[in-house]
């Protein structure tokens, strides 16, 4: 029997899409108004999901105030209120793109649970724009 956990979170940052090897023109063009030169923010909502057969001891498939601390530590702490291309070093040379940021995320937190258990990563930017990244 495989049971899926999920623990919701939230941070807040600003960012900028853009490559730096584009000009201004061409960058908003693609990236439209993401492309803001004084960048932009968004109230980012993420939800993790942890997958994986329950603990005969426990009943857990994972201790979710484990999951917390984790989402705390490695997505939190490093991304809220902060400016993703600036501040946070994962995207020093990474457009910061919802998918991108996903990708980060479930980079960070897959060391550090179960190697059997499945992860996926949910990460809303907007209520109505989000993805998924399970890893694949």
């Amino acid at each position: 029997m495989r049971i899926t956990v999920h623990r919701k979170a939230h941070f807040n940052a600003a960012h900028r899409l853009f490559r730096k090897d584009w000009d201004d023109d061409r960058n908003f063009k693609v990236f439209g108004k993401c492309s803001n030169p004084n960048y932009h923010g968004h109230n980012y909502e993420l939800v993790v999901s942890v997958t994986g057969e329950p603990d005969a001891e426990t009943g857990f498939v994972m201790d979710l105030k484990i999951l917390k601390e984790l989402i705390l530590n490695e997505v939190e702490e490093p991304f809220d209120h902060k400016n993703l291309n600036i501040e946070v070093p994962d995207f020093k040379d990474l457009i910061p793109t919802a998918e991108n940021i996903a990708v980060v995320i479930w980079n960070k937190l897959r060391s550090k649970i179960q190697k059997d258990h499945d992860l996926e990563v949910t990460l809303y930017e907007t209520p109505r724009n989000f993805v998924t990244y399970k890893g694949e």
